[in-house]
Protein backbone atom coordinates (compact mmCIF):
# COMPACT_ATOMS: atom_id res chain seq x y z
CA UNK A 1 0.00 0.00 0.00
CA UNK A 2 2.88 2.39 0.77
CA UNK A 3 3.98 2.35 -2.88
CA UNK A 4 0.73 4.02 -3.90
CA UNK A 5 1.56 7.02 -1.71
CA UNK A 6 4.72 7.63 -3.73
CA UNK A 7 2.48 8.90 -6.54
CA UNK A 8 1.81 12.61 -5.95
CA UNK A 9 -1.57 12.71 -7.77
CA UNK A 10 -2.91 9.81 -5.71
CA UNK A 11 -1.54 11.27 -2.48
CA UNK A 12 -3.27 14.58 -3.14
CA UNK A 13 -6.65 13.14 -4.14
CA UNK A 14 -6.43 10.60 -1.30
CA UNK A 15 -6.04 13.38 1.28
CA UNK A 16 -8.89 15.42 -0.19
CA UNK A 17 -11.33 12.55 -0.34
CA UNK A 18 -10.39 11.34 3.15
CA UNK A 19 -11.30 14.75 4.56
CA UNK A 20 -14.57 14.76 2.65
CA UNK A 21 -15.44 11.20 3.66
CA UNK A 22 -14.96 12.08 7.33
CA UNK A 23 -17.35 15.00 6.85
CA UNK A 24 -19.81 12.75 5.06
CA UNK A 25 -19.89 10.24 7.92
CA UNK A 26 -20.28 13.07 10.42
CA UNK A 27 -23.36 14.11 8.46
CA UNK A 28 -24.67 10.58 7.84
CA UNK A 29 -24.92 9.54 11.47
CA UNK A 30 -26.42 12.82 12.67
CA UNK A 31 -28.87 12.86 9.76
CA UNK A 32 -30.16 9.42 10.74
CA UNK A 33 -30.39 10.47 14.39
CA UNK A 34 -32.32 13.58 13.33
CA UNK A 35 -34.72 11.46 11.27
CA UNK A 36 -35.33 9.14 14.21
CA UNK A 37 -35.78 12.03 16.67
CA UNK A 38 -38.36 13.66 14.38
CA UNK A 39 -40.54 10.58 13.92
CA UNK A 40 -39.48 7.63 16.12
CA UNK A 41 -40.07 5.65 12.91
CA UNK A 42 -37.89 3.05 11.22
CA UNK A 43 -39.90 3.69 8.06
CA UNK A 44 -38.81 7.35 7.94
CA UNK A 45 -35.21 6.31 8.55
CA UNK A 46 -35.66 4.04 5.55
CA UNK A 47 -37.04 6.95 3.50
CA UNK A 48 -34.07 9.17 4.40
CA UNK A 49 -31.67 6.34 3.60
CA UNK A 50 -33.39 5.78 0.26
CA UNK A 51 -33.20 9.50 -0.54
CA UNK A 52 -29.51 9.47 0.30
CA UNK A 53 -28.45 6.26 -1.44
CA UNK A 54 -31.40 5.38 -3.69
CA UNK A 55 -30.12 7.50 -6.59
CA UNK A 56 -27.21 5.05 -6.81
CA UNK A 57 -29.73 2.45 -7.94
CA UNK A 58 -31.05 4.49 -10.84
CA UNK A 59 -28.25 6.85 -11.81
CA UNK A 60 -24.99 4.92 -11.29
CA UNK A 61 -25.10 3.38 -14.80
CA UNK A 62 -25.61 6.87 -16.21
CA UNK A 63 -22.78 8.15 -14.02
CA UNK A 64 -20.58 5.34 -15.33
CA UNK A 65 -21.33 6.26 -18.94
CA UNK A 66 -20.68 9.94 -18.21
CA UNK A 67 -17.38 9.03 -16.49
CA UNK A 68 -16.23 7.26 -19.66
CA UNK A 69 -17.46 10.08 -21.91
CA UNK A 70 -16.36 13.39 -20.34
CA UNK A 71 -13.34 14.83 -18.55
CA UNK A 72 -13.46 13.31 -15.07
CA UNK A 73 -11.72 16.27 -13.42
CA UNK A 74 -14.45 18.68 -14.55
CA UNK A 75 -17.15 16.18 -13.59
CA UNK A 76 -15.84 15.60 -10.06
CA UNK A 77 -15.22 19.29 -9.32
CA UNK A 78 -18.69 20.28 -10.54
CA UNK A 79 -20.43 17.59 -8.50
CA UNK A 80 -18.42 18.39 -5.35
CA UNK A 81 -19.43 22.06 -5.63
CA UNK A 82 -23.11 21.12 -5.97
CA UNK A 83 -22.98 18.66 -3.05
CA UNK A 84 -21.25 21.22 -0.85
CA UNK A 85 -23.95 23.77 -1.63
CA UNK A 86 -26.74 21.29 -0.87
CA UNK A 87 -25.10 20.32 2.44
CA UNK A 88 -25.07 24.02 3.36
CA UNK A 89 -28.79 24.18 2.50
CA UNK A 90 -29.34 21.11 4.71
CA UNK A 91 -27.66 22.96 7.57
CA UNK A 92 -30.08 25.86 7.14
CA UNK A 93 -33.11 23.55 6.98
CA UNK A 94 -31.99 21.80 10.18
CA UNK A 95 -31.95 25.06 12.17
CA UNK A 96 -35.74 24.79 12.57
CA UNK A 97 -37.07 23.13 15.71
CA UNK A 98 -39.32 21.05 13.46
CA UNK A 99 -37.64 20.80 10.03
CA UNK A 100 -40.02 20.16 7.14
CA UNK A 101 -39.62 16.46 6.46
CA UNK A 102 -40.41 16.75 2.74
CA UNK A 103 -37.77 19.46 2.25
CA UNK A 104 -35.31 17.39 4.27
CA UNK A 105 -35.88 14.40 2.00
CA UNK A 106 -35.54 16.48 -1.18
CA UNK A 107 -32.25 18.08 -0.13
CA UNK A 108 -30.82 14.73 0.94
CA UNK A 109 -31.94 13.26 -2.39
CA UNK A 110 -30.06 16.02 -4.21
CA UNK A 111 -26.88 15.13 -2.34
CA UNK A 112 -27.50 11.47 -3.17
CA UNK A 113 -27.90 12.23 -6.87
CA UNK A 114 -24.54 13.98 -6.84
CA UNK A 115 -22.91 11.01 -5.12
CA UNK A 116 -24.36 8.56 -7.64
CA UNK A 117 -22.97 10.52 -10.58
CA UNK A 118 -19.59 11.04 -8.90
CA UNK A 119 -18.89 7.53 -7.62
CA UNK A 120 -18.11 5.77 -10.94
CA UNK A 121 -15.67 8.54 -11.92
CA UNK A 122 -14.03 8.40 -8.48
CA UNK A 123 -13.52 4.65 -8.92
CA UNK A 124 -12.37 4.92 -12.52
CA UNK A 125 -9.56 7.45 -11.94
CA UNK A 126 -7.53 5.16 -9.68
CA UNK A 127 -5.47 3.56 -12.49
CA UNK A 128 -4.65 7.05 -13.79
CA UNK A 129 -3.41 8.18 -10.37
CA UNK A 130 -1.01 5.30 -9.68
CA UNK A 131 -0.70 3.08 -12.75
CA UNK A 132 -1.65 -0.58 -12.91
CA UNK A 133 1.36 -1.85 -10.96
CA UNK A 134 0.34 -0.06 -7.75
CA UNK A 135 -3.42 -0.26 -8.34
CA UNK A 136 -4.04 -2.88 -5.67
CA UNK A 137 -2.22 -0.85 -3.04
CA UNK A 138 -4.10 2.30 -4.01
CA UNK A 139 -7.44 0.53 -3.86
CA UNK A 140 -6.64 -1.06 -0.50
CA UNK A 141 -5.33 2.19 0.97
CA UNK A 142 -8.28 4.28 -0.18
CA UNK A 143 -10.68 1.67 1.11
CA UNK A 144 -8.92 1.52 4.47
CA UNK A 145 -9.15 5.31 4.67
CA UNK A 146 -12.83 5.20 3.78
CA UNK A 147 -13.46 2.80 6.61
CA UNK A 148 -11.28 4.82 8.96
CA UNK A 149 -13.62 7.72 8.20
CA UNK A 150 -16.46 5.51 9.45
CA UNK A 151 -14.66 5.43 12.79
CA UNK A 152 -13.57 9.05 13.00
CA UNK A 153 -16.63 10.61 11.33
CA UNK A 154 -19.30 9.33 13.74
CA UNK A 155 -17.18 10.23 16.78
CA UNK A 156 -16.50 13.74 15.50
CA UNK A 157 -20.14 14.00 14.42
CA UNK A 158 -21.31 13.17 17.94
CA UNK A 159 -18.93 15.71 19.46
CA UNK A 160 -19.87 18.39 16.92
CA UNK A 161 -23.59 17.73 17.46
CA UNK A 162 -23.13 18.08 21.22
CA UNK A 163 -21.43 21.45 20.62
CA UNK A 164 -23.51 23.02 17.86
CA UNK A 165 -26.30 20.61 16.97
CA UNK A 166 -27.13 19.06 13.60
CA UNK A 167 -26.82 22.33 11.62
CA UNK A 168 -23.20 22.72 12.73
CA UNK A 169 -22.39 19.17 11.63
CA UNK A 170 -23.98 19.67 8.22
CA UNK A 171 -22.11 22.95 7.80
CA UNK A 172 -18.78 21.28 8.55
CA UNK A 173 -19.53 18.62 5.94
CA UNK A 174 -20.33 21.33 3.38
CA UNK A 175 -16.90 22.85 3.96
CA UNK A 176 -15.08 19.53 3.45
CA UNK A 177 -16.11 19.39 -0.20
CA UNK A 178 -13.63 22.21 -0.71
CA UNK A 179 -10.80 19.75 -0.02
CA UNK A 180 -11.99 17.52 -2.87
CA UNK A 181 -12.22 20.45 -5.25
CA UNK A 182 -8.70 21.60 -4.33
CA UNK A 183 -7.21 18.10 -4.61
CA UNK A 184 -8.79 17.15 -7.93
CA UNK A 185 -8.13 20.53 -9.53
CA UNK A 186 -4.40 20.39 -8.71
CA UNK A 187 -3.65 16.67 -9.23
CA UNK A 188 -1.37 16.12 -12.25
CA UNK A 189 -2.98 13.12 -13.93
CA UNK A 190 -4.91 12.20 -17.07
CA UNK A 191 -8.61 12.73 -16.30
CA UNK A 192 -9.72 12.63 -19.93
CA UNK A 193 -12.56 10.47 -21.26
CA UNK A 194 -11.61 6.83 -21.95
CA UNK A 195 -14.72 5.54 -23.75
CA UNK A 196 -14.99 4.99 -27.47
CA UNK A 197 -15.70 8.07 -29.50
CA UNK A 198 -18.87 7.94 -31.56
CA UNK A 199 -20.80 5.54 -29.31
CA UNK A 200 -24.36 6.62 -28.60
CA UNK A 201 -25.16 7.53 -24.96
CA UNK A 202 -27.58 4.59 -24.72
CA UNK A 203 -24.97 2.15 -25.98
CA UNK A 204 -22.45 3.58 -23.55
CA UNK A 205 -24.86 3.15 -20.63
CA UNK A 206 -25.57 -0.45 -21.64
CA UNK A 207 -21.86 -1.20 -22.00
CA UNK A 208 -21.52 -2.26 -18.38
CA UNK A 209 -24.49 -4.62 -18.69
CA UNK A 210 -23.00 -6.17 -21.83
CA UNK A 211 -19.72 -6.72 -20.00
CA UNK A 212 -21.54 -8.38 -17.06
CA UNK A 213 -23.37 -10.70 -19.48
CA UNK A 214 -20.19 -11.48 -21.42
CA UNK A 215 -18.04 -12.20 -18.37
CA UNK A 216 -19.60 -14.71 -15.98
CA UNK A 217 -17.39 -13.70 -13.06
CA UNK A 218 -18.31 -10.03 -13.40
CA UNK A 219 -21.96 -11.08 -13.39
CA UNK A 220 -21.48 -13.26 -10.30
CA UNK A 221 -19.71 -10.49 -8.41
CA UNK A 222 -22.51 -8.04 -9.15
CA UNK A 223 -25.24 -10.54 -8.25
CA UNK A 224 -23.55 -11.42 -4.95
CA UNK A 225 -23.14 -7.82 -3.82
CA UNK A 226 -26.71 -7.00 -4.91
CA UNK A 227 -28.25 -9.76 -2.76
CA UNK A 228 -25.93 -8.93 0.13
CA UNK A 229 -26.84 -5.23 -0.02
CA UNK A 230 -30.61 -5.75 -0.06
CA UNK A 231 -30.97 -8.42 2.60
CA UNK A 232 -27.95 -8.26 4.90
CA UNK A 233 -27.17 -4.59 5.56
CA UNK A 234 -30.48 -3.29 6.94
CA UNK A 235 -28.95 -2.97 10.41
CA UNK A 236 -26.40 -0.32 9.38
CA UNK A 237 -29.01 2.41 8.97
CA UNK A 238 -31.18 1.23 11.86
CA UNK A 239 -28.43 1.86 14.42
CA UNK A 240 -30.32 4.61 16.32
CA UNK A 241 -33.25 2.27 16.98
CA UNK A 242 -31.02 -0.71 17.77
CA UNK A 243 -28.99 1.43 20.17
CA UNK A 244 -32.09 2.74 21.94
CA UNK A 245 -34.22 -0.42 22.08
CA UNK A 246 -31.61 -3.15 22.55
CA UNK A 247 -28.82 -1.37 24.42
CA UNK A 248 -30.42 1.69 26.01
CA UNK A 249 -28.06 4.11 24.24
CA UNK A 250 -29.89 7.40 23.68
CA UNK A 251 -29.15 10.37 21.44
CA UNK A 252 -25.75 10.78 19.82
CA UNK A 253 -24.33 7.85 21.82
CA UNK A 254 -25.53 5.51 19.11
CA UNK A 255 -22.62 6.86 17.04
CA UNK A 256 -20.38 4.66 19.19
CA UNK A 257 -22.02 1.61 17.59
CA UNK A 258 -21.41 3.10 14.16
CA UNK A 259 -17.79 3.80 15.06
CA UNK A 260 -17.30 0.26 16.33
CA UNK A 261 -18.59 -1.10 13.02
CA UNK A 262 -16.18 1.21 11.20
CA UNK A 263 -13.30 0.19 13.45
CA UNK A 264 -14.06 -3.42 12.60
CA UNK A 265 -13.99 -2.56 8.89
CA UNK A 266 -10.63 -0.83 9.34
CA UNK A 267 -9.32 -3.93 11.11
CA UNK A 268 -10.62 -6.02 8.23
CA UNK A 269 -8.48 -3.91 5.89
CA UNK A 270 -5.37 -4.67 7.93
CA UNK A 271 -6.20 -8.38 8.15
CA UNK A 272 -6.43 -8.70 4.37
CA UNK A 273 -2.80 -7.72 4.08
CA UNK A 274 -1.67 -9.91 6.97
CA UNK A 275 -3.75 -12.68 8.55
CA UNK A 276 -5.83 -13.39 5.44
CA UNK A 277 -3.14 -12.68 2.85
CA UNK A 278 -2.71 -16.39 2.10
CA UNK A 279 -6.34 -16.81 1.03
CA UNK A 280 -7.58 -16.37 -2.51
CA UNK A 281 -10.21 -13.70 -3.02
CA UNK A 282 -12.80 -16.41 -3.70
CA UNK A 283 -12.11 -17.92 -0.28
CA UNK A 284 -12.07 -14.49 1.35
CA UNK A 285 -15.60 -13.88 0.08
CA UNK A 286 -16.92 -17.19 1.41
CA UNK A 287 -15.08 -16.87 4.73
CA UNK A 288 -16.21 -13.27 5.19
CA UNK A 289 -19.85 -14.06 4.47
CA UNK A 290 -19.99 -16.93 6.95
CA UNK A 291 -18.31 -14.90 9.71
CA UNK A 292 -20.58 -11.94 8.95
CA UNK A 293 -23.65 -14.18 9.25
CA UNK A 294 -22.57 -15.40 12.68
CA UNK A 295 -21.74 -11.89 13.92
CA UNK A 296 -25.02 -10.40 12.67
CA UNK A 297 -27.04 -13.20 14.29
CA UNK A 298 -25.35 -12.55 17.64
CA UNK A 299 -25.84 -8.79 17.26
CA UNK A 300 -29.54 -9.32 16.51
CA UNK A 301 -30.16 -11.55 19.51
CA UNK A 302 -28.17 -9.84 22.26
CA UNK A 303 -29.42 -7.07 24.55
CA UNK A 304 -26.13 -6.31 26.31
CA UNK A 305 -23.42 -3.95 25.08
CA UNK A 306 -20.75 -6.36 26.33
CA UNK A 307 -21.78 -8.73 23.56
CA UNK A 308 -23.18 -6.16 21.12
CA UNK A 309 -20.00 -4.16 20.60
CA UNK A 310 -17.78 -7.16 19.79
CA UNK A 311 -20.48 -8.56 17.49
CA UNK A 312 -20.83 -5.35 15.46
CA UNK A 313 -17.02 -5.07 15.37
CA UNK A 314 -16.72 -8.53 13.80
CA UNK A 315 -19.59 -7.71 11.44
CA UNK A 316 -17.67 -4.64 10.30
CA UNK A 317 -14.44 -6.57 9.75
CA UNK A 318 -16.10 -9.35 7.78
CA UNK A 319 -18.18 -6.85 5.80
CA UNK A 320 -14.99 -5.16 4.67
CA UNK A 321 -13.38 -8.47 3.66
CA UNK A 322 -16.41 -9.43 1.56
CA UNK A 323 -16.77 -6.09 -0.23
CA UNK A 324 -13.02 -5.72 -0.72
CA UNK A 325 -12.56 -9.14 -2.27
CA UNK A 326 -15.53 -8.63 -4.58
CA UNK A 327 -14.62 -5.17 -5.86
CA UNK A 328 -10.96 -6.09 -6.30
CA UNK A 329 -11.99 -8.98 -8.53
CA UNK A 330 -14.03 -6.51 -10.55
CA UNK A 331 -11.35 -3.79 -10.78
CA UNK A 332 -8.66 -6.20 -11.97
CA UNK A 333 -10.89 -8.01 -14.44
CA UNK A 334 -12.36 -5.20 -16.53
CA UNK A 335 -10.57 -3.02 -19.10
CA UNK A 336 -10.10 0.74 -18.82
CA UNK A 337 -12.49 1.22 -21.74
CA UNK A 338 -15.52 -0.04 -19.79
CA UNK A 339 -14.26 0.46 -16.23
CA UNK A 340 -16.46 3.48 -15.50
CA UNK A 341 -19.61 1.73 -16.70
CA UNK A 342 -18.91 -1.51 -14.85
CA UNK A 343 -18.10 0.42 -11.67
CA UNK A 344 -21.40 2.24 -12.19
CA UNK A 345 -23.13 -1.13 -11.99
CA UNK A 346 -21.07 -1.93 -8.90
CA UNK A 347 -22.18 1.27 -7.19
CA UNK A 348 -25.78 0.53 -8.19
CA UNK A 349 -25.62 -2.98 -6.70
CA UNK A 350 -23.53 -2.07 -3.64
CA UNK A 351 -24.72 1.37 -2.53
CA UNK A 352 -27.88 1.70 -4.61
CA UNK A 353 -29.62 -1.41 -3.32
CA UNK A 354 -28.83 -0.81 0.36
CA UNK A 355 -31.62 1.79 0.67
CA UNK A 356 -34.05 -0.58 -1.05
CA UNK A 357 -33.34 -3.08 1.71
CA UNK A 358 -33.52 -0.27 4.26
CA UNK A 359 -36.89 0.93 2.97
CA UNK A 360 -38.44 -2.53 2.92
CA UNK A 361 -36.69 -3.59 6.12
CA UNK A 362 -37.76 -0.44 7.95
CA UNK A 363 -41.42 -1.04 7.11
CA UNK A 364 -41.18 -4.69 8.20
CA UNK A 365 -39.35 -3.73 11.41
CA UNK A 366 -42.21 -1.38 12.35
CA UNK A 367 -44.54 -4.38 12.10
CA UNK A 368 -42.60 -7.38 13.43
CA UNK A 369 -39.62 -5.87 15.26
CA UNK A 370 -35.89 -5.63 14.65
CA UNK A 371 -34.68 -9.11 15.58
CA UNK A 372 -36.52 -11.19 12.92
CA UNK A 373 -35.31 -8.90 10.13
CA UNK A 374 -31.67 -9.01 11.24
CA UNK A 375 -31.73 -12.78 11.75
CA UNK A 376 -33.16 -13.19 8.26
CA UNK A 377 -30.28 -11.08 6.94
CA UNK A 378 -27.81 -13.34 8.73
CA UNK A 379 -29.43 -16.39 7.13
CA UNK A 380 -29.09 -14.87 3.65
CA UNK A 381 -25.42 -14.06 4.30
CA UNK A 382 -24.81 -17.66 5.38
CA UNK A 383 -26.52 -18.98 2.25
CA UNK A 384 -24.36 -16.71 0.08
CA UNK A 385 -21.26 -17.87 1.93
CA UNK A 386 -22.07 -21.49 1.20
CA UNK A 387 -22.94 -21.00 -2.48
CA UNK A 388 -20.87 -18.12 -3.90
CA UNK A 389 -18.06 -19.29 -6.21
CA UNK A 390 -15.59 -16.88 -7.81
CA UNK A 391 -12.81 -19.39 -8.33
CA UNK A 392 -12.62 -18.76 -12.07
CA UNK A 393 -11.55 -15.20 -11.33
CA UNK A 394 -8.49 -16.48 -9.50
CA UNK A 395 -7.39 -18.44 -12.57
CA UNK A 396 -7.96 -15.38 -14.74
CA UNK A 397 -6.01 -13.19 -12.34
CA UNK A 398 -2.99 -15.50 -12.18
CA UNK A 399 -2.86 -15.54 -15.98
CA UNK A 400 -2.47 -11.78 -15.88
CA UNK A 401 0.49 -12.13 -13.55
CA UNK A 402 -0.72 -10.10 -10.59
CA UNK A 403 -1.21 -10.98 -6.96
CA UNK A 404 -2.58 -9.90 -3.61
CA UNK A 405 -5.87 -8.36 -2.59
CA UNK A 406 -7.30 -4.92 -2.16
CA UNK A 407 -10.44 -2.86 -2.31
CA UNK A 408 -11.96 0.51 -2.29
CA UNK A 409 -12.62 3.68 -4.12
CA UNK A 410 -11.54 7.24 -3.85
CA UNK A 411 -14.91 8.79 -3.33
CA UNK A 412 -15.43 12.20 -1.82
CA UNK A 413 -18.69 13.28 -0.20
Amino acid sequence: MAAALSHQPFRRVFAGTLSSNIGTWMQNVILIALAYDLTDSSTFIGIITFAQLGPMLFLSPIGGAVADRVNRRVLMITIAAIQGTLSAVLAVVATSDQPNKAVLVMVVAGIGIGASLNAPAANAILPELVGRRDLQGAVALSSAAMNASRVVGPVLGGIAAAIGGAPFVFGVNAATYGFVILAVSTAKADFSAKGRRGESPLRQISGGVREARRDAVVGRVLMTIAIYSVFCLVFIYQMPRIAAEQFGLEGWRYTLLFSTFGLGAFTGAISMGSVLSGLSRARMVRFGLVVFAAALAVFALTTTVVVGYPAVFVAGASYFVVVTALVTTLQLRVTDEVRGRVMGLWMMAWAGLVPVGGLLGGAIIDRVGMTPVLVAGAAVALLLGLTTNLRESEVHYRRRGAGGSADGALQGG
